[in-house]
């Protein structure tokens, strides 16, 4: 989980001076609350809100799990406490659980599909996450039944396109086996030569960039005709989308990532609830 002090700078920005609503009007007087879901989904961000009402001195009940399925109305939390630290912490913990949410549920959703076609084939995420969230994003996709992917530079290569305009890909994968042993190689490809000399060269897993499900086909029997294809993974990436998931799980492939999992985040609807 977040570090705790990590997920109070989120309260600071929401109340940099204090709740001066609160502080105005209500006294100092304890409450009970419940925080419930207003729509079917994937619970996530639970464990978060939970430290923050913590620390704020609310007793909190965790009446649903991270991952859990879960149906309107269905109370997620309840709370006990001062009515000020519930208040002060109230839109931090909806807005953290309905983005978490929104992206469990979203992610359990194209899994559930991919999974129907293809038992094999996994759902991951990308870099494509809001500035300061992404450890957050990232856990709500593993809620989701999906895989988080890297989360940083820091955690494996993908050589892309980018890269490729620089450095040619056999002496691109060369280096980056040279530079560790330890580390898995992916490299972006738009073709089947290029799926082919990466493979040939070293690569662990190809990434099919921008491929129409057609071409990922092709592009996968190119591989298995020239003895390659069970050395390495297939990804697939690039303007995928709910309509199309299924056909691209069909082709065989063994990972679609999707950046529409973070990047384009429909909130799951939560609300507070405060009982005297």
């Amino acid at each position: 989980m977040v570090p705790l002090e990590e997920l109070l700078k989120f309260v600071l920005e929401d109340a940099p001076f204090g709740d001066v609503t609160s502080d105005a009007v209500i006294p100092d007087m304890h409450c009970h609350a419940v925080i419930r879901a207003e729509q079917d989904g994937v619970a996530a961000g639970l464990g978060e809100a939970t430290a923050l009402f913590s620390h704020f001195g609310v007793t909190v009940r965790q009446d649903t799990c991270d991952g859990d399925s879960v149906k309107n109305g269905k109370v997620l939390l309840s709370l006990d406490g001062p009515a000020k630290g519930i208040l002060l912490v109230e839109r931090t913990a909806l807005n953290l659980i309905g983005r978490m949410s929104g992206i469990a549920t979203r992610t359990n959703i194209l899994a559930e599909m991919v999974r129907a076609e293809n038992p094999c084939c996994r759902v991951a995420g990308t870099r494509k996450t809001a500035p300061g969230l992404r450890a957050l994003d990232k856990k709500a996709i593993a809620l989701g039944g999906g895989d988080p992917h890297r989360s940083s530079l820091s955690d494996g290569v993908l050589i892309k396109d980018n890269h490729l305009a620089l450095v040619p890909v056999a002496e691109a994968v060369k280096k980056a086996k040279t530079a560790s042993a330890y580390r898995k190689i992916e490299v972006e490809v738009e073709s089947a030569e290029d799926a082919c000399t990466a493979a040939r060269a070293g690569a662990d897993i190809l990434l099919f960039d921008n491929m129409t499900p057609a071409r990922v086909q092709e592009t996968i029997k190119a591989l298995q005709t020239a003895g390659l294809r069970e050395k390495v993974l297939v990804e697939l990436s690039g303007g995928i989308t709910a309509e199309t998931i299924r056909d691209y799980a069909r082709t065989g492939a063994d990972l679609i990532s999707l950046g529409a999992l973070t990047h384009t985040v429909k909130n799951f609807s939560v609300t507070l609830e405060i009982q005297k």
